[in-house]
């Protein structure tokens, strides 16, 4: 494995107006890392005068920004392109540092990031607006206004990545954007906004505030914030939508997931096995995207008996990372602790595993397969945000569809076939915004946007792609006619 570099930062600060400005508040809150299990920062628990202070400064410097030629501030994404590019490495470090992931799945979430700052630099092109006659001498014309002063609140589990998903769109649109990273791993953000500020972006367009739930509910509640993006739990996800959105606010808000793989007899053996366990062991499990419970229909042990094969070969810190924290690990094992006294079968056991050499205070859990699971047990149901992958048996597809639409999520749904109807039927019919097929990871890449259903999200909307960007943008509409007469300007005929 490609070692992990321990470092403590000591105290950190909020990045108002381009600069690190220390918090209005006395409260801090200590960063673990969970390789290490033991501190790597401290930030601020900042309070409602630090976002004041926050909004206070974009609202000043959203009618400069708004009024620059959308080219000039798609150039800075380019130039924030190449940064990203070129300090590669210092960021996979510090997202593995304070996140527990890989180096290698690091550096593969920074690049999937990176594909939507690539995606803003065509904004010029897509955001381009139209124009037409519609009747004799009347033209319209649909443009694309910035909304103003925004911001995200982001979760743990992607520190890099779902930041670079709002931020470029909403800053290219020609909004001024502040950011409430997750408290758990913040230190990514305020790279972030250095690299930004390399690339030329001016000052308050950007900021980032530390903080708890106090900076949350302010986030929600300030009437100069125009608009949120949130990612994190569905519960957290709905209590933000409704709260900012009773204000008028426009909000998306998108939450947690159980996602389904649905296998046939007839999917291909070993692209099967691996997809399978890609998507429920990638960044132990804790992504929106996991899918943690397979679907079998009929005779699928040897699909099964190979994805065992597979798991068995996994290697913590190499192919998968550590558990975000103790009080998560603890609380995924208690699911499995639960299914095995409900009676399921486990193929892998993933606890109690043997750490890698220099990480034994790491919070480590290895991939655990549950088979003969039960469609009612909790571990079948709820989003257990960890390695471990739920196998339920059907006897025909019918069955396998009730038990993913029953499902109160639609995050995504995969089927693993080699028959195009069977495929056609599932993707047709299962209540996901995100269906894959022969993929157990189908996340949708540029321009296409990124986002769920049902409890998954909450809003209109999605929040990548041409989706993001109507979702940070208004449309104006102008419709003009011009006097007929040649009158005064006759002798210019």
């Amino acid at each position: 494995m490609e070692r992990i570099k321990y470092q403590n930062y000591g105290p950190q600060k909020n990045w108002i107006n381009g600069q690190y400005e220390k918090s209005n508040s006395d409260k801090t809150i200590s960063v673990i890392s969970p390789y290490f299990g033991k501190e790597i920062a401290t930030v601020p628990d900042s309070n409602l005068s630090d976002l004041e202070q926050a909004v206070e400064k974009a609202k000043q410097q959203f009618p400069k920004w708004a009024r620059l030629n959308i080219r000039d501030r798609a150039e800075v994404m380019f130039n924030f392109k190449t940064i990203l590019e070129e300090n590669l490495d210092e960021l996979a470090q510090l997202i593995a540092l304070d996140n527990g992931k890989t180096i290698e799945d690091a550096k593969g979430s920074i690049i999937r990031g990176k594909e939507v700052v690539e995606f803003a630099t065509s904004l010029p092109t897509v955001m381009n607006g139209d124009s037409s006659q519609v009747a004799d001498g009347i033209t319209c014309t649909m443009t694309y206004q910035p909304l103003g002063v925004v911001a995200g609140i982001t979760p743990f589990n992607f520190p890099a990545m779902v930041p670079l998903w709002m931020i470029p769109l909403a800053i290219t649109s020609g909004n001024c954007f502040i950011l409430k990273p997750s408290e758990k791993t913040p230190l990514s953000a305020l790279k972030i906004a250095e690299y930004l500020k390399k690339a030329g972006l001016p000052k308050s367009v950007f900021q980032v505030l530390h903080g708890s739930r106090e900076i949350v509910e302010g986030i929600c509640d300030h009437r100069e914030i125009k608009a949120i993006a949130f990612v994190g739990s569905s519960s957290v996800a709905k209590t933000v939508y409704t709260r900012s959105t009773n204000l008028g606010k426009r909000a998306i808000c998108l939450g947690g997931a159980k996602n389904h793989m649905i296998v046939v007899p007839d999917a291909d053996l070993e692209p099967t096995a691996k997809g399978l366990l890609a998507s429920s062991m990638g960044s132990a499990g804790q992504r929106c995207m996991a899918a943690s419970v397979a679907v079998g229909v009929a005779d699928v042990d040897p699909i099964i008996n190979q994805l065992t094969v597979e798991a068995r070969n996994f290697i913590l810190g190499k192919d998968m990372g550590t558990i975000i924290n103790r009080e998560a690990l603890h609380r995924i094992t208690r699911y499995i602790d639960e299914a095995e006294i409900m009676g399921a079968r486990i193929l892998i056991d993933g606890r109690n595993p043997e750490p890698p050499k220099g990480y034994e205070n790491g919070y480590w859990l290895g991939p655990t397969i549950l088979d003969k699971v039960n469609k009612d047990w909790s571990c079948a149901k709820e989003e257990i945000f960890g390695p471990v992958l739920s196998i339920i048996r059907v006897k025909d597809l019918e069955s396998a569809m009730k038990i993913e639409n029953n499902n109160p999520y639609g995050n995504a749904a995969s089927v693993f076939t080699s028959s195009g109807e069977v495929a056609k039927t599932i993707s047709e019919t299962a209540s996901s915004g995100m269906i894959g097929i022969n993929i157990g990871v189908p996340v949708p890449r540029e321009p296409y946007s990124f986002g769920g259903w049902n409890e998954s999200r909450y809003g209109h909307g999605d929040i990548t792609g041409k989706s993001g960007v109507r979702f940070w943008t208004n449309l104006k509409k102008t419709t003009a006619r011009w006097p007929q007469s040649k009158e005064k300007w006759k002798k210019y005929f």
